[in-house]
């Protein structure tokens, strides 16, 4: 399911991709598809604990349409700030900062038709994800990474399931397909389940049970074919005109053709730089690995009365959820971990408890509306965009970087990119955004 070995049309370019994430990772490896020299710029050991794809669910699905703003969460705020360790929370303290993204986001979901459309925007980035990815971890040698039994959705009650049919709308609106089943298929498919789950629904799909070694092995792909990856932090660009004629890192400069933004929440800073305001958030996701139970879940499942997910895999049970804005490299609140790892712990009858629980916690790179930032920047032409994936970054890579090097090659890029433009975050009126375009208007000045 890679894109085509035809040789480039123009000259190869030295095209710079900054970050080394599931984004970044995937983008090199089709630019060396088609011939281009590439260089990743990264301060850390690509895979590592560090990056947004550690941490990922690893659920790779066309059913990853439904963005989490919807109608009716404005009630709801006052219950995110004042609740510490629910499933989606606010730090209170960072609000004043935080509220021109949070304003965006409330807007976002305002109205059912505004999250149809994202939701198909969403689409042409998810709607094959699980069969590229199939392809590119054989190239990479790592197919044993990938679970291909699909997902588990359980609910305590038919009604609950009912109560979410926005959401299954989206689903049926993108294309997306499923199966319900009762409580005796659900005891039959899952039997360590707590008896009070009694419905289900089953998704397609593949799991990868660990993002991180995945992109590893994706970046060493891409070293194989000629990449260099080089360990430094991209810190802006050198200009001539309306170009980047280098990434300024801290090593020193590297000369460039093209260069991707793909740094993941640091990548705000960046755009700026290249001309764009872009909003984006850390969007902070938790997880834990419990080592040790018995039985092992057959199933991956996603507990839908706490909104986690639970993988199965040779290394443990991975356990992902909650949701927490806060502002970046704020120091993690463990509380979180705790939950996930108490609710899982009550969710089966497990014979034996863990015998080791490890936790995590990143930050996603997250927009107000669900959709990233893919495309060329306002002011450097030869910059591109590749950010702000949130919760889909690893099962939209294969098709971002599609996108991508359709620009680099010059050539109309195979779905429309125009509900990812930084653009669009200039046309919403009175927003704080002006200040950082006009130093970012100053910085660029400067370079020139």
């Amino acid at each position: 399911m890679s894109m085509s070995a035809a040789q480039p049309k123009q000259p190869p370019k030295h095209v710079v991709v900054i970050g080394a994430g599931a984004i970044g990772a995937v983008t090199a490896v089709e630019l060396l598809r088609l011939g281009h020299r590439v260089t990743i710029v990264d301060p850390e050991e690509p895979g590592g604990e560090h990056g947004a794809s550690y941490g990922n669910s690893g659920w790779m699905s066309p059913s990853l349409v439904v963005p989490l703003s919807q109608p009716g969460l404005w009630p709801k705020v006052p219950r995110y700030l004042l609740n510490p360790a629910g499933p989606l929370t606010i730090r209170w303290r960072h609000l004043p900062r935080l509220v021109p993204w949070l304003v965006r986001f409330l807007w976002a979901g305002h109205t059912a038709a505004r999250v149809e459309r994202t939701a198909l925007a969403i689409k042409p980035l998810v709607a094959d994800c699980h069969l590229r990815h199939d392809a590119l971890a054989g190239e990479a040698g790592v197919a044993d990474l990938f679970l291909r039994g699909g997902q588990l959705q359980v609910y305590r009650r038919r009604l609950d399931f009912e109560a979410e049919a926005f959401s299954w709308h989206l689903r049926r609106l993108t294309g997306c397909t499923w199966t319900e089943i009762d409580e005796a298929e659900l005891r039959r498919r899952e039997p360590s389940l707590d008896p009070r789950y009694t419905f289900g629904v089953v998704l397609g799909g593949y799991v990868c049970v660990k993002p991180g070694a995945y992109v590893a092995a994706l970046v060493r792909l891409a070293e194989r074919r000629g990449a260099v990856l080089r360990q430094a932090r991209a810190l802006g660009f050198r200009a001539g005109g309306d170009r980047a004629t280098a990434v300024m890192a801290d090593t020193g400069d590297i000369p460039c053709d093209e260069v991707i933004i793909a740094a993941g929440v640091r990548s705000k800073a960046l755009a700026v730089a290249a001309g764009d305001c872009v909003s984006l958030v850390a969007e902070r996701g938790y997880h834990v690995e419990l080592v040790g139970i018995e039985p092992m879940p057959r199933n991956r499942v996603l507990l839908m009365d706490h909104r986690m997910t639970n993988t199965p895999s040779r290394y443990g049970l991975r356990v992902t959820g909650h949701v927490e804005i806060a502002d970046v490299d704020t120091p993690a609140d463990w509380r979180h971990a705790e939950v996930l790892r108490k609710f899982t712990l009550g969710a089966y009858r497990f014979n034996r408890k863990p015998t080791e629980t490890r936790s995590w916690m990143g930050e996603r790179p997250s927009t107000p509306d669900g959709l990233p930032i893919i495309g060329r920047a306002r002011k450097l032409g030869n910059v591109i965009h590749a950010f702000g994936h949130g919760h889909i970054g690893v099962a939209a890579s294969p098709s971002t970087a599609r996108a991508v090097v359709d620009l680099v090659e010059g050539r109309v890029p195979a779905f429309d990119l125009s509900p990812y433009s930084a653009q669009r975050f200039r046309l919403f009126g009175a927003m704080p955004c002006s200040s950082v375009a006009t130093r970012a208007d100053e910085a660029f000045a400067q370079l020139r």
